[in-house]
């Protein structure tokens, strides 16, 4: 809650924000708090990174400042905003994974969206791509609901989990290669902590699969040689630090570039997101098709 003049109401809560939001203001999700130790740079993030838990892991995601030109841009467009949502506030930073913390299925995208995730401070959430995405997940029984609006609508991940490979919306949806790099630790110690359960991973778009693909090797996985190459339903059996099998699926991004062209459709990425689910019960390795 504040009294800040500009604040603007939560489109769920209705309590009042600025924008971006201060971490431990009562927003809804939020796993920040007002103490929660902020990376400022490089050196911050790698040792904030080596968090013990999922929960923690998350908190200190969500308040990083590591990148100034990300930090810039993401509170920039939180401040200005978009027409149609001019009447509410943004929540303007990173954003941390979220969905199951023993996830058996890991969705892993590029970055949040300037009006999606930004905004709404829920991967996927909040845009198109988003809209595409968790109806999918809902037909095929990983997601409680069809849509995704805003943090505090009651949507449920169901043994899956998704992350970002860069936490911060970045202008024209393009983190530069330092920026990449700054914040790869993230990812890593999501892998970390989540691999243990995690026996597919479903790389939205290249930059993902080729994030994956780098935080495997990082970890001390096993990536297979010639190296997997991305493509829609392509597929790759990589091995988890601690030796089980985990099946990379490789899947176009539900960006509106691919939706409206129809590179993309409705029963491609089905087909996908239901490969992805096959693989709840297996207590073994993957299942081969």
């Amino acid at each position: 809650m504040t009294g800040d003049p500009t604040a603007l109401p939560h489109p769920v809560t209705g309590a009042p924000f600025p924008s971006p939001v201060p971490a431990g203001t009562g927003w809804t999700g939020d796993p920040a708090a007002s103490d929660t130790e902020v990376a400022d740079g490089p050196v911050d993030l790698a040792r904030l990174s080596q968090a013990p838990t999922l929960s923690l892991l998350e908190a200190r995601t969500s308040v990083c400042a590591a990148c100034p030109r990300l930090v810039g841009w993401r509170e920039q467009v939180a401040r200005e905003k978009k027409a149609a949502f001019a009447g509410e506030p943004y929540w303007g930073r990173p954003i941390p994974g979220w969905g199951d913390s023993e996830p058996r299925v890991l969705v892993v995208g590029l970055a949040p969206a300037a009006h999606g995730g930004n905004r709404t401070g829920r991967i996927f959430t909040g845009d198109r791509s988003g809209d595409w995405l968790f109806a999918s997940l809902h037909r095929v029984g990983l997601a409680a609901q069809p849509t995704s609006r805003h943090a505090g609508d009651g949507q449920q991940l169901l043994g899956a989990r998704m992350v970002a490979a860069v936490r911060c919306a970045p202008p024209d949806n393009k983190p530069s290669l330092t920026e990449r790099d700054t914040c790869a630790p993230w990812l890593l110690a999501e892998l970390r902590l989540a691999l243990p359960t995690v026996r597919v991973i479903v790389a939205l778009g290249s930059y993902a699969f080729d994030a994956v693909l780098r935080s495997l090797r990082a970890l001390d996985g096993s990536v297979p040689r010639p190296r997997p190459v991305f493509g829609h339903g392509s597929e790759a059996v990589l091995g988890a630090p601690d030796g089980h099998d985990v099946l990379l699926l490789g899947c176009f991004h539900p960006s509106q570039q691919n939706t409206f062209t129809g590179r993309l459709t409705q029963p491609m990425l089905d087909a996908v997101l239901a490969r992805a689910a096959g693989q709840m019960d297996w207590r073994g390795g993957p299942q081969r098709q």
